[in-house]
């Protein structure tokens, strides 16, 4: 059964007043890609804009999902409403997350200030599926103060968690090697704050010295050095909590009296564009691609590819000046 432009009306009433269930099924009409769902997009964006975004990722083992659960009851101590985006690696068997909500709402459950959805990959390189992106659109218009983005781990294509977050968390652990592959990744490069999470380990005061060096090194002559915090995340020992919810107030702070803020989510936007142009031209040039193969299996690529673009860039010219006349 279809969604008709007045069940999209009803929708977006019930994610601005907050309503799980509206939140919800819009998010089941974005990861299904139903037919209304960019008409749902497009109508939510000018409420958007209000949320501190922020992006926790770092390898698996790292104790990310453990931690994320309880910088959520920090938040709620303090009287903020909290969204989490966890992203799960996808099976490649039955297409659906490894992980899920019941994971890690067991310390949640009834709290209608807190809503999680776990999202597979959906076999995106960079750990964040498309729909990812559309889904923190929903709860950005949605009445919530901080929206956490935990990403499946750290690799070079990781690294468009840039694109859709305010503040992103690097959370590394003590003997596992984590910070010279996230170095080599580029990741240091990218992070706001260090989490030396399992700060009850061997080896902590080595990883802080490597961090420390490494902060040197990239952050020179940057107004903010990512601050390194030690935490421990589980149910008996929590340690470090406090010093990371305001680590992460006092960068959004920063970035809103700087001017950054807005740069930054200037940049998001225009990647967003590009995401959507992509996926249209994608799409609309789809069929041709397919019918030139068909017809010649051995085609050259790269000289279709520079023929399909040398006729779009003639219809569009051709376009251009009509409208001029």
């Amino acid at each position: 059964m279809g969604t008709s432009d007045k069940d999209v009306q009803h929708l977006i009433n019930g994610i601005l007043a907050g309503e799980t269930r509206a939140i919800a099924k819009a998010i089941s009409l974005i990861e299904d890609r139903m037919p209304q769902h960019e008409l749902l997009l497009e109508q939510l964006f000018s409420h958007g804009g209000r949320a501190h975004i922020v992006g926790i990722t770092g390898a698996p083992g790292a104790g990310k999902s453990t931690l994320v659960n309880v910088l959520v009851k920090e938040w709620r101590a303090v009287g903020k409403k909290v969204a989490v985006i966890a992203v799960d690696p996808t099976s490649p068997f039955s297409g659906g997350a490894l992980l899920g909500d019941r994971v890690r709402l067991q310390d949640h459950e009834g709290d209608d200030g807190v809503y999680m959805r776990s999202m597979g990959t959906r076999g995106s390189l960079g750990g964040l599926s498309e729909a990812c992106y559309d889904v923190l659109r929903v709860l950005d218009a949605a009445p919530f103060d901080i929206i956490v983005v935990e990403t499946v781990g750290v690799g070079q294509s990781e690294l468009d968690i840039m694109q859709m977050v305010h503040t992103v968390a690097l959370v590394v652990a003590p003997s596992t090697g984590d910070i010279i592959q996230a170095f080599k990744a580029g990741v240091m490069e990218i992070a706001d704050i260090f989490l030396i999470n399992k700060a009850d380990l061997l080896g902590v005061e080595q990883l802080r010295g490597e961090l420390e060096e490494l902060n040197h090194l990239t952050k020179v002559e940057a107004s903010w050095v990512p601050p390194i915090i030690e935490t421990v995340s589980t149910r008996t020992h929590v340690v470090g909590m406090k010093k990371v919810i305001s680590a992460f107030a006092k960068h959004f702070q920063l970035l809103s009296e700087s001017g950054h803020l807005q740069e930054r989510m200037h940049e998001q936007q225009m990647q967003e564009v590009f995401r959507r142009l992509k996926a249209h031209f994608k799409n609309e040039i789809k069929p041709i691609v397919e019918r030139a193969v068909q017809k010649e299996p051995s085609i050259n690529p790269y000289k279709l590819a520079k023929t399909l673009y040398d006729e779009w860039k003639k219809t569009g010219e051709t376009c251009n000046r009509k409208n001029q006349k």
